[in-house]
This record gives C-alpha cells, sequence and structure tokens, in this order.
C-alpha cells in the first residue's frame, strides 16, 4: 500500500456546492421542468461553470443539440438522448439556446431504498448518457411525460397523496431508463456487470488514495489479480490497473479544477510519495501537466485531458 505523508492542511477554495431548493409550494424533493424553463429561471453563466449538486440530473433532450460536461468529460446530446448525472459529480451545462428537453431534479433519498438499489442510481461509474431507441425509447417517453403532467397538476390529490404518486412516477422513469437498452457512452456493450468487477469498483472507490496497485486489490478481495482484470476489462472496456489510475486521475482534476492546494498536498492526499511523481502519472493519464490543466479549467478550457473511469 502507498505510504501517506502527514502534513499539514492547507486553505481550500472548494468547488461551488448547489444543495436542491425545492420551489415555493412543492413537494420537497423532486423538481420537473422544461429546458425553456431553466433558461428563464437560472444564471446562463452559473450554469456553465463548473459545479458540484447534491442531487440527480436527468435529461431528456427532445430537440435541437446540447453539450454537456460531467467530470471533466463533454457529452454532446442527440434528441432522443438521456444524460443522468448524479449528486458529487463535477458538472455544467453547455449552450442551451435551441436545445428543447425536460429535467428532472431529485434529491438521493427521494425514492424508497429497493428502487434506488435496483436503479442503481448512486452508481458513480453508471453511464452519463444512454441513447434508447425503439419501445424502449418510447416507454421512457411515456413515463416522462407522466411525471410531468402529475408535477404540474398540484391541488388535484391530496398533498401527501401527490407526493406519492410523483415517487412512484419518478421510481418508473428511472427503472425505465436504467434498463432502457441501447448502446451506453463508455459502456462495454452486451455485458452486465459480475460481482467480481463491482466488488473490485467498490474497493477502488474506498481504497485509491491509499494504493494504485491491483496486487493489494486482488489479495484483499481473495481473487487473482488477472481475474479482477478480466472482469474489469468485460464490464468497463479496460484493465484493473488503468481502471485504477483513471480513478486517481479524476479525483487529481477535481482537486486542481476546484481548489487552490499545490501540487504537492494533492500528491500527498492523494497517497503519491512527492510532488514529481504526481506530475508525472498526471501528464502520462491526461496528456497535461497539473499546472497547465488548472489554468486551461479555470480560463475556461473544457477539452483537457482524458476522462473518468469507463462506466459499469
Amino acid at each position: 500500500m502507498v505510504r501517506m505523508r502527514q502534513q499539514e492542511p492547507e486553505p481550500v477554495t472548494e468547488i461551488r456546492e448547489v444543495a436542491f431548493a425545492a420551489p415555493a409550494g412543492r413537494p420537497a424533493g423532486l423538481e420537473v421542468m422544461t429546458l425553456a424553463e431553466l433558461r428563464e429561471r437560472a444564471d446562463a453563466c452559473r450554469l456553465a461553470t463548473p459545479h458540484r449538486p447534491g442531487f440527480h440530473h436527468l435529461l431528456i433532450l427532445d430537440g435541437g443539440r446540447l453539450l454537456h460536461s460531467v467530470d471533466f468529460r463533454e457529452h454532446p446530446l442527440a434528441p432522443g438522448d438521456l444524460l443522468w448525472s448524479r449528486p458529487g459529480q463535477v458538472q455544467h451545462f453547455g449552450d442551451l439556446t435551441g436545445a428543447q428537453g425536460r429535467l428532472v431534479l431529485f434529491e438521493p433519498g427521494f425514492l424508497d431504498p429497493a428502487t434506488a438499489a435496483a436503479a442503481r442510481i448512486e452508481d458513480w461509474y453508471g453511464p452519463p448518457v444512454r441513447h434508447p431507441r425503439g419501445a424502449a425509447a418510447r416507454r421512457v417517453e411515456e413515463a416522462m411525460r407522466q411525471l410531468h403532467q402529475e408535477f404540474g397538476a398540484l391541488g388535484g390529490l391530496p398533498l401527501e397523496i401527490h407526493l406519492e404518486v410523483l415517487r412512484h412516477l419518478l421510481a418508473v422513469l428511472v427503472l425505465r431508463v436504467s434498463h432502457a437498452g441501447g448502446p451506453a457512452d463508455g459502456e462495454a456493450a452486451g455485458c452486465e456487470a459480475s460481482e467480481t468487477y463491482l466488488r473490485f469498483r467498490d474497493a477502488v472507490e474506498r481504497g485509491f488514495t491509499r494504493s494504485r496497485r491491483v496486487a493489494d486489490y486482488a489479495r484483499a478481495l481473495g481473487y487473482a489479480p488477472r481475474t479482477l482484470s478480466r472482469a474489469t476489462e468485460a464490464a468497463a472496456g479496460t484493465g484493473a490497473k488503468e481502471f485504477i489510475d483513471r480513478r486517481v486521475a479524476l479525483e487529481a482534476k477535481r482537486l486542481l479544477a476546484h481548489g487552490d492546494q499545490s501540487a504537492a498536498r494533492i500528491a500527498d492526499r492523494l497517497g503519491f510519495a512527492d510532488a514529481t511523481n504526481f506530475s508525472k502519472f498526471f501528464q502520462r493519464q491526461t496528456g497535461s501537466t497539473p499546472i497547465a490543466f488548472r489554468v486551461a479549467v479555470r480560463g475556461g478550457a473544457q477539452r483537457v485531458g482524458g476522462g473518468p473511469p469507463r462506466p459499469a
């Protein structure tokens, strides 16, 4: 395992956190709106600035084009495409002019635990974009239409009943979306994630700041390193070592883009022996030095470096 050094923490300017705020007179935990309504209500500059919401964004594009960034990877959306960004992911909107669609915002605890587990709503490695087609697309569209209608029908039912109807309709929508079929950006086609991969993925999420060695995870989980690599290749399209490194690189990007910590401090937080080793690792993963990445992101550049781990 990588040895962590103890240092005094440096002051950090965190990324802008965005908490869920229920509209006046609406049930807490959920909001449904059109992109036209979003344009009218929100500051375009704030939407275009990287931020970290504490709630889910589920967007269906009906017309036009939209470029949306999730964790430093740009996702061009065409009509019929679905985008799902999860709490804690860094995102920002592109130009919303001319884009038509509907957006669902909901807090993590709004759905019941069984639905949340079945839809894997807290899966950070879930694909941000899906492209459902045919019958799957029609079912998602119908689920979205019913949810949107019910959200706007406040007054037709007692508030507590209205809230339960919304909860059930959202459950239908997220289950439809999570099993919508069609290719998903970054997802290995036709592959259901194995238990081996899921255990490895969760272990990496817990331990990537302490170790970047496949052998450490294999030993802790009771697998051979080759077994982890095969499972990760099948589910995520990349080997186990590259999967770990991509997760470390993503965290480094977040720290560089949205904090004022030095490269040395970030290196220490991520388990590197020194800033030089961290810089070499980051440049190998992203094609950019840490300082160049920070300058580019803060200057508004979006296409810098590589992307996050491939989703399961």
